[in-house]
């Protein structure tokens, strides 16, 4: 019962969030695939000043590459091994209502952050995503919207901030999830408050639904993820993540 009324509390939060796209956008759903929206601002793969890995401002480095091999040591004996068992044990069809269940989920942080950067056009895709596979989608278990033409575009309180002009900072390499700079990590601590505040699964009032719910995303997460430690062979690796985590993100602040 708990779980109901906190479901209705979220898609009436999710409703009123799109009504708000709406009045800031076109009154239709834009159909757009990913190359178009890319085309829409034009944004070169190559910065106009060549940048180089060292150009990266890193004055952590000592810490960083020790947590860069602390994590690969854990994602091959910890992560990967527990990723493998879910992967043996779910059917295909279950492994894809889960990633599209969270990939739903994470659909509320990205209308957030297209609303706070006043993108009136993503925010209204984002909307569309998110009522369209909430309920079409039987609560985003089945991705509806990207079958009818309304793809996912990815925003977080990291790009928000580097949209206002806030530097990235230090880069820095984060226990288990990996290389990001002050900028993103005070965007990944913003973001988990905005979701605790919305508590669209009303975690508040019955906690013992949160520990597992964060683990079966973590593991989704991961499998997601096809990146492998040390898989480039490059003894530079280190050095060609950083630059490419750099560069990654500058991009996606200019979308």
């Amino acid at each position: 019962m708990t779980y109901k009324i906190s479901f209705t509390r979220g898609l009436l939060l999710i409703i009123v969030l799109a009504g708000f796209t709406l009045l800031s956008g076109c009154s239709a759903i834009p159909k757009e695939d990913p190359g178009q929206i890319a085309a829409q601002k034009p944004v070169s793969a190559i910065p106009t000043d060549q940048t180089y890995a060292i150009d990266i401002y890193d004055p952590w480095e000592g810490f960083n590459r020790g947590m860069y091999r602390f994590n690969a040591k854990f994602d091959q004996y910890v992560f990967l091994p527990v990723v493998s068992g879910y992967e043996t044990v779910m059917p295909d069809v279950a492994e894809t209502g889960v990633s599209n269940f969270f990939n739903n989920v994470g659909e509320i942080g990205n209308l957030t952050n297209a609303m706070m950067q006043l993108k009136g056009k993503r925010s209204l895709n984002t909307a569309g995503r998110l009522l369209i596979n909430t309920t079409i989608g039987l609560f985003g278990l089945f991705d509806v919207a990207s079958k009818m033409e309304v793809y996912e575009q990815k925003e977080d309180f990291g790009q928000t901030l580097g949209h206002y002009g806030v530097g990235d900072g230090h880069f820095i390499v984060l226990p288990i999830l990996g290389p990001s700079n002050l900028r993103d990590t005070g965007g990944i601590v913003t973001d988990a408050v905005i979701f605790a505040a919305i508590d669209p699964f009303d975690f508040d009032g019955e906690s013992s639904r949160a520990p597992p719910y964060y683990l079966l995303d973590a593991i989704d997460t991961r499998h997601q993820n096809k990146f492998r430690y040390y898989a480039s062979g490059s003894p530079f690796e280190y050095e060609l993540i950083r630059m490419l985590y750099t560069h990654k993100r500058e991009l996606d602040i200019a979308r």
